[in-house]
């Protein structure tokens, strides 16, 4: 079959390294009620507090880890985009943003005025949660309503456990993990603890310990903190990884809600004063390199490290657009189910 396109949806990034740009982004970002959870007041007053200072704190992050061709995140997302039209048969690839541009929109639309009636939408996000999964469904299901367009939606499912995915991040992390080291610390980016409990109101997340892992089947299917730890887990075992080689952290916190443990900046202190003197981090929660694996770990994570008395953080790449990370990401996109 030839009629069937594929959509690549990632985050999204500022235009530019602009103040201006980067607060237009942070607004859009940080209003999506699956981003910030808060009725729309109290919500519009506290994003409206933080654009105060945020946007020229965050343009300058933009700016030491900007390409020459943009957005690291972007360029890399257009490069799978790229790699990704020569395997998927189908159809075309589109590559949208659900934050910035390309946007979801223009991206739906193009295709459907070149014809196209079945479209696999595929967020690039291996792990479940509202406000990455969930909000690029919505937000395509909105354009298909309110545009009444005529489409069959398929939508590729979190893959956090599956073995393309796996292997492909070991394939990555081999040439990294076959130098010397002392710690491997895998940073998944955080949530605000209230995500996972609005979705699972019955289980406890308290302690930051093994209970999302230990956590039965129907719990797993929609906690982030859950998903996370068995890729952890799957990956050091596909690695032969000993206890004690390898941990777990969860970057990114905003504001003072209690966010999912243990945090990376944290891990980072504890490893360097306990003796660790080269650490390497993976982010595996992403799959294309951005501010938050570049500028968040590379950069400030480094300098800190170093400050708690460690020497070296090497920051080993996301998938990008590994040939392996491309054929893994194909074969599971030709199994996304048809949307309800």
């Amino acid at each position: 079959m030839t009629d069937h396109a594929l959509l690549l949806v990632n985050l999204g990034s500022p235009a530019s390294t602009s103040v201006a740009d980067v607060r237009s982004y942070l607004n859009q970002f940080l209003m999506d009620p699956y981003v910030i959870d808060l009725p729309w007041p109290v919500r519009r007053l506290l994003v409206s507090l933080i654009l105060i200072k945020r946007p020229e704190q965050s343009a300058h992050a933009y700016a030491s880890i900007w390409w020459e061709e943009g957005s690291p995140l972007v360029v890399l997302s257009r490069r799978l985009q790229q790699a990704m039209t020569s395997r998927w048969h189908h159809g075309p690839v589109e590559l949208a943003m659900r934050y910035g541009q390309p946007s979801i929109e223009s991206a739906l639309l193009r295709l459907v005025a070149q014809g196209y009636k079945r479209i696999t939408l595929a967020p690039l996000y291996p792990q479940f949660a509202d406000s990455t999964t969930t909000t690029v469904i919505e937000e395509a299901r909105r354009v298909l309503r309110e545009k009444k367009l005529d489409v069959q939606l398929s939508v590729l499912q979190p893959f956090y456990d599956q073995p393309e995915y796996l292997d492909a991040l070991v394939a990555t992390a081999k040439p990294y993990l076959q130098q010397d080291y002392d710690h491997l610390l895998l940073s998944f980016h955080g949530l605000p603890e209230r995500h996972l409990k609005k979705l699972n109101p019955g289980h406890s997340f308290e302690g930051g310990g093994d209970c999302c892992a230990d956590a039965p089947p129907e719990v797993v299917a929609t906690c982030y903190r859950g998903q996370c730890l068995r890729t952890a887990k799957e990956f050091a075992k596909r690695l032969g990884l000993p206890d004690g080689k390898w941990s777990v952290s969860f970057q990114s916190r905003l504001g003072r809600a209690k966010w999912i443990e243990p945090y990376t900046e944290a891990r980072l202190d504890e490893l360097a004063k306990s003796g660790v003197k080269k650490v390497l981090v993976m982010c595996p929660a992403f799959v294309a390199d951005c501010i938050e694996t570049l500028e968040e770990i590379g950069d400030r994570g480094l300098e800190q490290f170093r400050e708690a008395g460690g020497e070296e953080l090497v920051l080993v790449p996301c998938l990008n657009d590994d040939p392996q990370w491309v054929r893994a990401l194909s074969t599971l996109c030709e199994r996304a189910p048809l949307a309800l």
